[in-house]
């Protein structure tokens, strides 16, 4: 599978096609990298090892689109966790094999977002949501009880958006204990904008690459700083990737050849999660 080095990420250079047929065929962890999740894997050593433990990395930002023509090595498609994950529902809606729960949001929005997908499709492909309190990671009882949860809905697609990291680290650590969940998508805000909560930028601002933007008009107190001081920086990372000056903060026992920005192969996988 051919990819695409960014920083100290390997994206895959998928169609959404490609990934939906893949999805089917083998399953596994989808993780969608935008500007702030690579800087996040800067100084996140288990953000790090988590995110290149995933199965299918691929760009949910237009800014990092531009950066891979930057680095020489084109990223065929933006394919962010917004769009991706009603194109995986209508792919599969036919497909009695995918049943999907629905793990996010604030009280009762999940559960919105169920019924207007199973409208949608005509039938009940999302099987059951739950809404965790705020902390929730942190609160053992309620993790075993979402576990039971899943385990007991029947489903084998989990799309969890509770943000970045706490998902993809949630998904890590449970994953091996939710036996019939086959893919794993890590969705971000997806599940507010599906239950009609929150509204989605104009796909005109999507397109140039400012949907960041316009988030952050609709939440300035919450994303100022993500955006503002936290993913600054990255610019600046990108031209010394460039330059050959970069160097990865998280050099451990897994490190992939940064020297070029294309690979053909598929990396090795860094060691397990503890």
């Amino acid at each position: 599978m051919k990819r695409v080095n960014i920083l100290n990420a390997s994206i895959d250079n998928l169609s959404k096609q490609e990934l939906l047929e893949k999805l089917n065929e083998q399953g596994g962890i989808v993780v969608t990298p935008n500007v702030d999740h690579l800087m996040l894997m800067q100084k996140d050593p288990e953000f790090y090892k988590i995110y290149n433990q995933s199965n299918y990395k691929v760009c949910d930002s237009k800014i990092i689109f531009y950066a891979s023509r930057l680095l020489g090595c084109p990223i065929r498609e933006k394919i962010s966790g917004s769009d991706f994950f009603p194109e995986f529902y209508e792919y599969n809606k036919k497909n009695e094999e995918i049943k999907m729960f629905l793990m996010g949001a604030q009280e009762g929005v999940a559960k919105k977002a169920q019924e207007r997908i199973n409208q949608k499709v005509k039938r009940e492909i999302i099987v059951d949501s739950y809404s965790p309190s705020f902390g929730f990671e942190k609160n053992e009882k309620e993790c075993e009880k979402i576990v039971d949860i899943i385990n007991n809905s029947g489903a084998t697609v989990l799309a969890i958006g509770v943000g970045t990291p706490k998902q993809e680290k949630w998904i890590f650590k449970y994953k091996d204990r939710l036996k019939n969940i086959k893919i794993f998508l890590a969705i971000g805000a997806t599940i507010d904008f599906e239950a009609g909560n929150k509204v989605r930028a104009p796909k005109w601002m999507s397109e140039l690459g400012i949907e960041w933007l316009y988030r952050l008009m609709q939440e300035p107190r919450r994303l100022w700083k993500r955006y503002l001081v936290e993913d600054l920086p990255f610019l600046w990372l990108v031209l010394k990737q460039k330059l050959n000056l970069y160097k990865d903060p998280q050099y451990q026992e897994w490190v992939p050849d940064w020297s070029t920005q294309c690979q053909e192969k598929k990396f090795e996988k860094p060691s397990q999660v503890s």
